[in-house]
């Protein structure tokens, strides 16, 4: 049997920090209060020479260095993303063009914080049916391009920064199960209203508009309740994971779902402080900086969860 295995990461975080003594002059806001509510304490924000294709490019570089590959060795390219940099060509074609890989296949896909676990479950199938061998697939986002940085209640939440994995074609257990979900009828609680051009409605705010309760009420419950299918599915109990890495969002969201399936905090990989939320870049980022730290190792069992705008959430069992 083919399974698709993560084989290497890579991650760029602009240089520029944004801390929340920072923001205390920008919003009516103080650092406690963002430690408490959060547990951040920065975010990283691009500069004006940057893009969300520009740090994919970083990130992706990294990753195939670390997998000892070029870019011409690729089958496919997938960027998780809800900021690109235009339209059209889509960030995952203008990725494929800068890493000056082949006329393969090269798509985005919006999932909003859950596109890097949405964008994995599809490389695993293209890898499994043996369609393709090796695949890219990051997630980008350049979040502070969507904020309204006069709301106090997102502008603290987020930064950005892009995330990237190689997976390869292996006979050794490496995707073992990806969970997906989705519920349209409650996208009302984390939007952008941005349209296209002739599409503008003025009336609309075209920022990030978040109901923070219903999203962390749903949050909890989801991805404790998605933790404990995924497990089940593999026969493996709470004890049997080794890195819990979930989406960054919140210190308190994740340590509830932590509480929910009996995992130690020790055991969970938390970057949510010195990273904010970064959306689709929020796992990847936090994969490359458990491998780079050595914390997380080969062979180990990691389960990744994530949630986000459609609402759309999802989880992914891993051994890496």
């Amino acid at each position: 049997m083919t399974f698709a295995k993560i084989v290497a990461t890579g991650g760029y975080l602009p240089k520029k920090i944004l801390t929340n003594r920072d923001l205390e002059s920008m919003v009516d806001t103080t650092d406690e209060w963002i430690v408490e509510r959060t547990g951040i304490h920065q975010r990283h924000i691009i500069s004006d020479d940057e893009t969300t294709s520009s740090m994919a490019l970083a990130a992706s570089q990294q990753a195939l260095k670390n997998a000892d590959l070029n870019a011409t060795d690729l089958d496919l390219i997938i960027v998780a993303t809800i900021t690109p940099d235009k339209v059209m060509p889509c960030a995952a074609c203008v990725l494929q063009n800068q890493l000056g890989a082949r006329q393969v296949m090269a798509f985005d896909l919006g999932a909003a914080c859950a596109g890097f676990v949405y964008a994995l479950a599809t490389a695993q199938q293209f890898i499994e049916t043996g369609r393709y061998r090796t695949v890219l697939v990051v997630g980008a986002e350049a979040m502070s391009t969507i904020l309204d940085w006069n709301d106090r209640s997102t502008c603290v939440l987020f930064g950005d920064g892009a995330g990237a994995a190689i997976l390869t074609a292996s006979d050794k257990p490496g995707i073992r199960n990806c969970h997906l979900y989705a519920d349209g009828g409650l996208g009302n609680v984390l939007t952008v209203n941005s349209c296209l051009p002739g599409y503008h409605d003025s009336s609309k705010n075209p920022y990030v508009e978040m109901a923070g309760r219903e999203v962390f009420k749903f949050a909890v419950n989801s991805l404790g309740d998605l933790a404990k299918e995924t497990l089940n599915v593999a026969g493996l109990q709470p004890s049997d994971i080794d890195w819990l890495i979930p989406h960054q969002a919140n210190i308190r969201i994740i340590q509830a779902v932590a509480k929910k399936i009996n995992c130690p905090l020790d055991k969970v990989i938390i970057t949510v402080d010195h990273h904010g939320n970064t959306s689709s870049a929020s796992i990847p980022l936090a994969l490359h900086e458990g491998i780079s730290s050595g914390k997380v190792k080969p062979g180990q069992n990691l389960l990744l969860e994530a949630f986000g705008g459609g609402i759309a959430w999802g989880s992914a069992l891993i051994t890496l």
